[in-house]
This record gives structure tokens, sequence and C-alpha cells, in this order.
């Protein structure tokens, strides 16, 4: 009988091309975009049940909280959370998470997949990934490869030894090559050839096989990474990579690091349907457009539109297209993107133009999530700002001071625990309690429903740095997210 296999989800990308939906403080693996459950959260699932352990996640500091909190959300529990430092690619991120299950499992197989992939039928996926464990407890490095129905160039592709069954059956072939992002004629080319894949970036192993793998063909890399997952540090339920150690590795995938250079590849043919939403085309594509080519979310409404993406994330707007035809339109509250849909690919190109004038919506949300629930700002000024502030049931915010603010509390739902200084009182709906600059305080929610109340801050400096943090159920030391 096949062992286990032992999911590893990175969690680490910033889906700059999904903007302004997917930014870099909440990216798009964390976001609703197709059904009702995040990308990520969906990825957990299709990994889980009878022939799958517990899944691994790596992610970055910032989302370790998130991480958890979906996960509970849909009643699955992670072996075991790794922090990057910082991001670095797929190569030492793969290889960490390879080390660590081999002392605890040696010769474990690990399934590597990206949390952001919208793959529908899970059954089928999961058949396929079966039908490959023979060949990974093998030896063999398996990857998947995508059944390709368009010249896509976004995609690099791989090439069979020989063509799929007529029905796509996952039957494991030696893997003959990669081919990198190919032109479109190359594309059509390998299309009608029949003969290569999307590559997908899945991968199945035994984690000893990576790691000798990594030692063959990139022993600089194995041993940077060996000494952070040695000198890793405890942080309440994750394991933080060492900082210093990280700092040294190259950015570097895991097919340039060693896949293509291997010599015991295996590609298995998944003929499902499958996307990386790549894109706004993608989600388009992917959300099933009516008789006329056009698909709405949220308030949004089409008038004489076709082959058009309209779609309005706050309930407040209304969104209305009308006469468009390949437009994308993508309204938030504080940031609207119209493209051409033929253009979906250049969204980055637009936060990388923001992000040097610095505007905030490059990368920050208006809801900011933290460990302990969500605000967002709802009015900001000169020397104020209004706060929305959503409190978790048995949630607690650090017990904190600020330099240069003072701050009102009015509770609308709920019920709050508040500490100023030395005095510690329950605050209940339609009342308010007055923060003193300077004053220690810290709110809870000793509820079981949300609490919600409205901030108002005054004072010469508003940032979210201004946070000197005395005690925190969450370990997370000083600076605005710790």
């Amino acid at each position: 009988m096949t062992q286990a296999i032992h999911p590893l989800l990175l969690c680490g990308g910033s889906g700059t091309r999904l903007w302004p939906l997917s930014r870099k403080s909440y990216p798009k693996q964390f976001a609703t975009l197709t059904g009702e459950e995040s990308l990520f959260q969906a990825s957990a699932r299709r990994l889980s049940g009878a022939g799958f352990a517990a899944p691994m996640v790596i992610t970055g500091s910032d989302f370790r909280f998130i991480v958890l909190e979906q996960l509970a959300a849909v009643e699955i529990a992670p072996a075991a959370t790794l922090i990057e430092p910082e991001g670095r690619n797929t190569a030492p991120a793969i290889l960490a998470a390879a080390l660590v299950l081999e002392a605890q499992s040696p010769g474990a197989l690990m399934l590597v997949a990206p949390s952001d992939h919208v793959i529908p039928d899970a059954a089928r996926f999961r058949a396929a990934v079966q039908a490959a464990a023979p060949v990974a407890e093998a030896g063999q490095l398996v990857t998947f490869g995508i059944r390709p129905d368009r010249a896509e160039t976004g995609y690099g592709w791989l090439a069979m030894s020989q063509k799929p069954e007529a029905d796509f059956a996952p039957v494991p072939q030696p893997l003959k090559g990669f081919v990198e992002k190919p032109d479109l004629a190359k594309a059509e080319a390998l299309l009608a050839g029949g003969e290569h894949l999307w590559n997908a970036g899945i991968f199945l192993f035994r984690s000893d096989a990576m790691i000798a793998a990594f030692e063959t063909y990139a022993p600089d890399m194995l041993a940077d990474v060996r000494r952070a997952v040695t000198e890793a540090e405890k942080d309440l339920g994750f394991t933080r990579l060492d900082p210093e150690a990280w700092g040294d590795l190259d950015d570097i995938s895991i097919d340039y690091a060693v896949m293509e250079k291997a010599d015991n590849l295996s590609v298995v043919p998944y003929g499902g349907a499958w996307s990386d939403l790549g894109g706004w085309d993608a989600v388009w594509r992917e959300s099933g457009p009516d008789a006329d080519g056009v698909v709405t979310n949220g308030p949004a409404t089409s008038i004489d539109c076709s082959d058009t993406l309209l779609r309005a994330e706050t309930d407040s707007q209304q969104l209305v297209g009308i006469g468009l035809k390949d437009v994308i339109a993508v309204a938030m509250s504080d940031a609207v993107l119209v493209a051409h849909k033929d253009r979906a690919q250049d969204v980055k190109k637009a936060v990388a133009v923001l992000k040097a004038k610095g505007a905030a919506q490059a990368e920050t949300l208006p809801r900011d999530y933290r460990p302990w629930g969500w605000y967002e700002s709802l009015v900001v000024g000169s020397r104020f700002q209004v706060k929305r502030i959503h409190v978790h049931p048995g949630a607690a915010l650090s017990l904190q001071s600020h330099h240069h603010r003072s701050e009102h509390w009015i509770v609308v739902e709920g019920t709050a625990k508040v500490t100023v200084d030395d005095t510690v009182k329950l605050v209940t709906e339609n009342q308010s309690v007055y923060i003193p600059l300077g004053a220690i305080h810290r709110m809870e929610n000793p509820g079981k429903v949300p609490m919600v109340l409205i901030e108002v801050q005054t004072g010469s400096y508003l940032g979210e740095d201004d946070i000197i943090r005395y005690e925190d159920v969450y370990a997370r030391g000083q600076g605005a997210k710790g």
C-alpha cells in the first residue's frame, strides 16, 4: 500500500496581476475569486482526506495568522507552518520543507502545490496524484503536466516522451525536458504536436530524493537551507526559518535549481480543468461567462456588453458597463481597474507605477487583517482618522500605548472588555470610552459573537508603527504588525 502523501502548500506569492483585489498585504490565494472558499482553502481541502497527511504550509510572517484562520474555517489543522524571513522563490522553500519532513519521517512522500490554483475536479486530481505515487516511491521526481487547450505563452511547457493516452489517463512516463515560455508561433506548434503539456509547478517526490538532488546540483543552497532549518526558532505554533542563513540564498525556482538538471524525472499528464488564475482574463474564463461572454460579480450591471468582466467588491457601490467589449473592470472602495482583456498581463505594470508614485493602493487594501480580526479606515484627515474595528470572539489586541495620538472607542456591536491604565471595564453597544495620549490600553472581546467598534484617532501622527507593545498573546513583538 502506498504511504501517506504529505502536501506542502506554497503560500508566499503576491499576485500583482490580480490587482486591485490581490495586493501585497492580502494576496490572491486568500481571496474568494471563484466559489465560496479562498483559493488557499480550496487547495488545502483538495489535498486532504484518505491517503493524505496533514498539510505543511510555507508562507511569509505577515500571513501566518491568516493561514491558521482560513485553515480552521475549513477544519484542517496544519502539520507545520514554516515562516520565510523573505521570499526566495520555490527552490529554497521546497527544500526547507523537504528537510523538515525528512527529519520527522525519513523517505516520506511530499506533494508540492501552489495554493492559488483552481482545479475544479478534486477527485480526478487526487487520482492523478495516487497514480504518480508508486513512481515517486521508486525515487523519481514527478511533475504534473496540464492538458493544454490553447497556445499559451504565459506558461512553461513540458516535453513528454510520447503522446498521452486518448482519455488522458494519468499514466506516468519519463519526462523528456522543459520548454521555456514560448512565443506564439512556438506555442501553436507545441499545441498542435500533442506531445507537450503546461508546466503547473506541482511535484511529487520522496523527501530524501529531493534532498539528494540538491546535494548533487545545488550543494551551496542545501548547506544554507539546512542551516536555516537547523537554526529555526519556534514562535507559538510556527517555525521561523533563520533569517541570516535565509538571506544568503539565491532567488531561484525549483525548475532552474534542480529539476532541469536531474536525470530521474517523470511526468504524469492531467486532463482535467486547471487554471493558475494568472490574470483577470483567467478569472473571466474560469467564472463561466454567459451567452454574451459577460461575467458580473457583486453589485455590477451589464448593458449591451460582450466578452467583458465587471466586478464590484463593495456593497455601497454600483458598477455599470454599457456597450463594452473585451473589457475588464474591477471596482473597489479605494481603487478601480479598467483594462482591455488582451492587456490583462500588464496589470503588474500598473502596480509598479503606483508603487513608484508612493500610492498606498499599490500594496495595501483598505481592510487590514490581523490575528485578532481586522480593521478598515473609513475617513482619514491631516490630524484625525476614523476606523471600523472587528474583533473575533475571544480575541484580544495587544496591551499598548501611543506617543502621538489619543483615541475614542464607540462599541456598535457586541461587548468590549477595555483596559485603560489601571481601570478594566466592560463597554457595551452604544457606549464609548476615551483613551488619552500615552495611556496603556487594550481591547478584548470576551463574548461569543464578533465585537465591532468605531475608533476615532486624533493626533500629530497616525501611522500604524506608533505602537509600543507591552503584552501580546500573538507574540508579534514591536512594529506595525510585529
